[in-house]
């Protein structure tokens, strides 16, 4: 099979020129409606494309497909570690049931209005708009959220407040047990002292 480069038929310059139109098509899409769905594609495609047409001797099919995996590595590790798309806190639709339980970091201080966190296994975009049902969480503070929000603002809850309630209650319970043990043991005592007696009073009579 003669493809259409091979065949002459197709302009070394045209495949580049493609990739180029479709990453700036994807660019406009992701600027349209915000939410980082096609920001990393169309960044690979574009500099994959850019780099074919300054460079026409790296405009083959092969080589235009790794500089697009190169481009799109760099762009996702720019996208997600450096947030240079600036959609931290941004609100995020996404599925509430795999929110719920999730743990993370505040990254900007929470409180009943306002404040972000990064989820551990927040999903492309990790940073999340979060609020806090009473007080305010510190930033590095780790949490869990509580109620997803439908994935746009969350409700999130101290670990550590938890762990402490925990704590409390367990203490309380240990304390319940060792005063029910406590009981028990006077009881017994008593009795065994009852019976003593019975029998000291038996022998008096006999």
């Amino acid at each position: 099979m003669v493809l259409p480069f091979q065949a002459g038929v197709l302009d070394p310059g045209t495949l580049p020129m493609l990739l180029v139109v479709a990453g700036l098509l994807l660019s406009l899409a992701e600027a349209i409606a915000p939410g980082a769905n096609f920001i990393v594609v169309g960044v690979s495609l574009l500099g994959a494309g850019i780099v074919g047409l300054a460079f026409t001797p790296l405009a083959s099919p092969f080589a235009l497909g790794l500089f697009v995996l190169v481009f799109g590595a760099i762009a996702f590790y720019g996208y997600h570690e450096l947030d240079v798309y600036g959609g931290k806190g941004q609100p995020q639709t996404r599925d509430s049931e795999s929110l719920t339980g999730v743990t993370g970091r505040v990254t900007e201080r929470v409180t009943e209005t306002d404040g972000q966190v990064k989820l551990d296994e927040g999903g492309f975009n990790p940073y999340y708009s979060a609020r806090t049902m009473d007080g305010e969480i510190p930033e590095g503070t780790e949490v869990f959220v509580v109620d997803p929000g439908g994935g746009n603002v969350l409700t999130v809850e101290s670990v550590a407040a938890v762990e402490d309630d925990i704590d409390r209650q367990l203490a309380v319970d240990r304390e319940r047990t060792a005063d029910d043990d406590a009981g028990t043991t006077a009881d017994g005592d008593d009795a065994g002292t009852g019976v003593q007696d019975d029998d000291a009073t038996e022998r008096e009579r006999a």
